[in-house]
């Protein structure tokens, strides 16, 4: 118990991050490739697959691009100027780490939901949900302004005392977990390992645009937020992956850009001010009209 309340290095811990995030980069590569042998001796390897994969490494470079232009000094000079007015001054040890790594995934599962419950957050989100394929070249599918909205969302572990450098670390563990399960090679597991955490069946539900699997499964590390929240889902029938209107494309910049093309189409299309914020603000496929009627919209998904 001493060494769980040990105070940590933040030197040591963010080269412990840069080692995770790199390395678990690397053993993707090499899984991708065991997958990829996988599509081809069960006869469903082809251009388009490789292609998309492609893409998918593609969407990944412009998206680091962008960070390290803009989002990334955006990132540090928030998360730095808000910790000045912390409430709490908490300490750096492994027992903080881990209660923070558990509170960053509850802030992902609602930044999640978010992304997926308003335009303006789908935009960028809805390049992750555009392949129409499930291995783990597409957990490496980004858009545009994926750095930006983990910055608003995590900012209050930030106000409530833990350093920046742990917050990142934190958003480092779940981002990673996630990463590991974009894969249709790992079944069901265990049921109790199923009813506490995200695994590689929930998650390929959370990619599926069949009806029943819309807008379910947010979750990051633990799946117990879904349940409590009301947004789970079991895999029952076959996943059929992408979005609900396909972009059929592999193109890097159509799948990069898509998203943000789409928004701007529907709030230029939209009459009236109002209306057209409301674009913005409302779930994917929303208008006045359907508002009106209380149909669910679950549009352009």
């Amino acid at each position: 118990m001493d060494a769980l309340l040990t105070p940590i290095s933040l030197t040591w811990l963010e080269r412990l991050e840069i080692f995770i995030d790199d390395w678990f980069f690397v053993i993707a590569l090499g899984f991708l490739v065991f997958e990829l042998v996988r599509y081809y001796l069960y006869k469903k390897l082809s251009w388009t697959l490789i292609g998309d994969t492609l893409t998918n490494y593609a969407t990944l470079a412009m998206f680091i691009g962008l960070t390290i232009l803009f989002l990334g000094a955006f990132y540090i000079a928030v998360f730095t100027y808000v910790w000045q007015f912390a409430i709490f001054d908490i300490e750096v040890n492994w027992v903080t780490v881990l209660i923070c790594i558990v509170l960053a995934d509850l802030v992902y599962y609602w930044e999640h939901r978010f992304l997926h419950r308003v335009n303006i957050g789908w935009a960028t989100h809805s390049v992750h949900h555009s392949s129409p394929f499930f291995n783990i070249s597409v957990a490496y599918r980004f858009g545009p302004m994926d750095s930006f909205w983990p910055v608003l969302f995590h900012l209050p572990l930030v106000l409530l005392g833990f350093n920046p450098v742990v917050v990142l670390f934190a958003e480092v563990v779940v981002q990673v977990y996630q990463t590991a399960f974009h894969t249709e090679t790992v079944g069901k597991l265990p049921r109790p390992v199923e009813a506490v955490m995200n695994t590689p069946s929930h998650h390929r539900v959370h990619h599926g645009s069949n009806a029943e699997y819309l807008d379910k499964n947010y979750a990051g590390i633990f799946i117990i937020w879904d349940w409590m929240f009301g947004t789970f889902a079991e895999e029952k029938e076959a996943v059929t992956y992408g979005l609900t209107t396909p972009i059929n494309s592999v193109n890097p910049l159509v799948a990069f850009l898509h998203g943000f093309y789409r928004l701007g189409r529907d709030v230029w299309s939209m009459p009236g001010l109002a209306n057209k914020v409301g674009v913005l603000l409302n779930p994917p496929g929303w208008s006045p009209k359907r508002s009106k009627q209380g149909i669910p919209t679950q549009g352009d998904k």
